[in-house]
């Protein structure tokens, strides 16, 4: 029986170049652009972000150029529920959501993977930068960093379970980016030279606040801004346009820098602090993910990270009840952030994750 492979393709070099490895590999492959919203539904510019029309053009060409047959697949539904909606209400209720993390979770590894299955196709190829790599002595998938820690994107895939990463292939996790873009140069790809998406792809310039107020079509109340001892301090413009650590913004003329500690949705107050009293030393998480074991029954010890582009930082993990892990630093950390996930690693696999209450 022959390999079959479903290739995510965004249009962009990564993707490409994963889809052409695989197929160099003796896969029988099928690309597939996810649609995942209608740009002009989000109120947003048809040329701005993924899933414009040009993403799926470039797409098609490189699947024809390479000899795969290419269609484009409607998630609009799904992304909008589970990704959007998610992101929208998280930081109505005063988090800091990270919608990439959703997508990876349920759309890519839940959605695109019982697709995938129901046509009887046996892995999904994506362009993430990381590895998995399956481990005889534990009978464990792993997921690993890439060779190029400059792109590691480990950080976003620590939800996939087992049966998901059994089925899923990170060809680029053994490339540094400038082979990546070498190998499309070489193959005359259209994309080669295409820049990287920075932004979350459904917000443009990162302007969360104005996207939310438009998908929601709501005006968010002013409030007060005080200090950690409910002193008044200013008027701020609603609860959705601050995030924690934040200190340029705010509009108010101080004596001396001040930062966001937190945000209260049940009074609408938004606590501004000194920066020395952003920084803590323990954390809690919840909806945990564990990767590299079933469980943890003692306290271990591991290196963490509270943010996308933050090292590894050393601390001991411990599971406190049946959905609570603890998470203590040996140094105190800047802004921990409730609704940003907290991701364990061990050298350079990933040991688990989840999010931080």
């Amino acid at each position: 029986m022959s390999k079959k492979a479903l290739i995510a393709m965004s249009g962009g070099v990564d993707s490409s170049v994963s889809a052409y490895i695989i197929k160099k590999q003796k896969f029988d492959c099928f690309g597939v652009t996810i649609k995942q919203f209608n740009n002009r539904d989000i109120n947003i510019d048809e040329k701005k972000t993924c899933c414009s029309l040009d993403d799926i053009l470039d797409a098609r060409n490189i699947a024809h150029s390479i000899k795969i047959p290419h269609y484009v697949i409607n998630f609009i539904n799904d992304f909008k529920k589970q990704v959007i909606d998610r992101f929208v209400r998280g930081y109505q209720i005063g988090e800091t959501p990270n919608p990439c993390i959703y997508c990876n979770r349920y759309i890519r590894f839940e959605k695109l993977l019982s697709y995938a299955k129901q046509l009887d196709i046996n892995y999904i190829v994506t362009g993430h930068y990381a590895r998995i790599e399956y481990n005889k002595k534990s009978n464990r998938y792993l997921l690993k960093k890439a060779i190029d820690e400059t792109k590691d994107q480990s950080y976003v895939l620590y939800c996939a379970t087992q049966d998901q990463l059994a089925h899923f292939l990170f060809p680029l996790g053994y490339f540094y980016k400038s082979e990546v873009r070498e190998i499309a140069r070489n193959q005359g790809f259209l994309n080669a030279e295409k820049h990287d998406s920075q932004d979350i792809c459904f917000v443009q310039k990162n302007n969360y606040s104005k996207f939310i107020e438009q998908y929601t079509k709501k005006n968010y109340e002013n409030g007060n801004f005080v200090d950690t001892n409910n002193n008044l301090i200013g008027i701020h413009k609603g609860l959705i346009k601050y995030t924690i650590g934040q200190r340029k913004g705010l509009g108010l003329s101080l004596k001396k820098p001040m930062y966001v500690l937190s945000k209260n949705i049940n009074n609408n107050t938004v606590t501004l602090c000194e920066e020395k009293k952003l920084f803590a030393k323990t954390l809690l998480a919840t909806d945990f993910n564990w990767i590299a074991h079933d469980k943890i029954d003692n306290s271990i010890r591991i290196k963490a990270k509270i943010r996308y582009k933050q090292s590894e930082q050393w601390a001991t993990a411990e599971q406190i009840s049946k959905k609570i892990v603890r998470i203590t630093f040996d140094s105190p950390q800047r802004a921990i952030t409730k609704g940003q996930a907290v991701v364990l690693y061990d050298g350079d696999i990933v040991v688990g994750g989840g999010t931080i209450l």
